[in-house]
């Protein structure tokens, strides 16, 4: 048996266990849960306050854990990361008040900090040889300019929009952020191998969310010039149409590079292109 923990409510929560899912795991009755086993996998999950996880880990309480780095790296414990998963992305930001001018690091000297994140603000300070007063909060940071508690904050961004409608701006990136599969550093043989398993999972379900299959019809004549513009996972499969002088083409695209790509083989004569999700994939 596996054990993995999650976050029991919060940004990470939701897309946790859809990953779970999508993997293949199922589960029973998550909601209002605080442990749970697969029906279908040999995995337990515990559902805990994210802020705990990575001791969970390092004691040996769970073997695995989904958490942000940002949990991770403030809390400094001896967990190892095996997977970045691509969900939960955010940073770690300096911000000031919008009127308040900003020249670099040093214009932090001396200055009070509201931060829910003192560890990752100190070590940030020291590798710039900068000395401020670190004022750590629990939740609210955004405010704390604005009632005298603090001069400047350093909290977890993902659009900027609470920032902006309290009055700051985004000044520094101390970290940038995303969830992360965590293990204990002692895990067993058996329990290394049920990791291997669900990390083939895993992986599989992220090519698939950065890819799409695409069909297209292309005139012979133009066939060599348009096989040149799709990269696939190999190379692309091309099948005769009942129409003579056409074929059929099918490949996968990547994400980064599919609009570029699409636009190209408009121009190279395709036509009748049809883009499909991709919901696993092996490689």
């Amino acid at each position: 048996m596996l054990r993995i923990a999650i976050q029991k409510s919060g940004r990470l929560y939701e897309d946790s266990v859809q990953l779970l899912k999508e993997c293949g795991i199922d589960l029973r009755n998550v909601k209002d849960r605080l442990r749970t086993e697969a029906d279908n996998f040999p995995l337990e999950v515990f559902f805990l306050r994210d802020d705990d996880i990575p001791q969970y880990v390092e004691d040996g309480v769970a073997d695995i854990g989904i958490v942000g780095e940002n949990v991770l790296f403030e809390k400094n414990k001896q967990a190892e990361v095996v997977e970045k998963l691509g969900f939960g992305k955010c940073r770690l930001s300096v911000a000031v008040p919008r009127g308040q001018q900003y020249e670099g690091v040093t214009s932090l000297q001396g200055k009070r900090i509201a931060t829910s994140y003192p560890f990752l603000v100190n070590t940030f300070l020291a590798k710039n040889n900068v000395q401020a007063e670190i004022h750590e909060i629990s939740g609210s940071v955004e405010i704390a300019p604005g009632i005298g508690l603090a001069d400047v904050v350093a909290d977890l961004v993902s659009s900027g929009s609470t920032l902006f409608m309290n009055g700051l701006k985004e000044v520094e990136t101390i970290l940038q952020s995303q969830s992360v599969l965590i293990k204990n550093n002692q895990l067993s043989a058996a329990q290394q191998q049920l990791l291997d398993k669900l990390l083939f999972r895993i992986r599989a379900v992220k090519k698939a969310k950065r890819t799409k299959y695409v069909l297209l019809n292309a005139p012979n004549d133009k066939l060599k010039e348009i096989i040149s513009l799709l990269p696939g996972m190999k190379s692309p499969t091309v099948l005769p149409l009942a129409e003579q002088g056409w074929s059929s083409v099918h490949s996968v695209l990547s994400e980064d590079t599919f609009w570029d790509i699409i636009e190209q083989l408009k121009a190279a004569g395709a036509q009748g292109i049809l883009v499909v999700p991709i919901e696993k994939m092996i490689i």
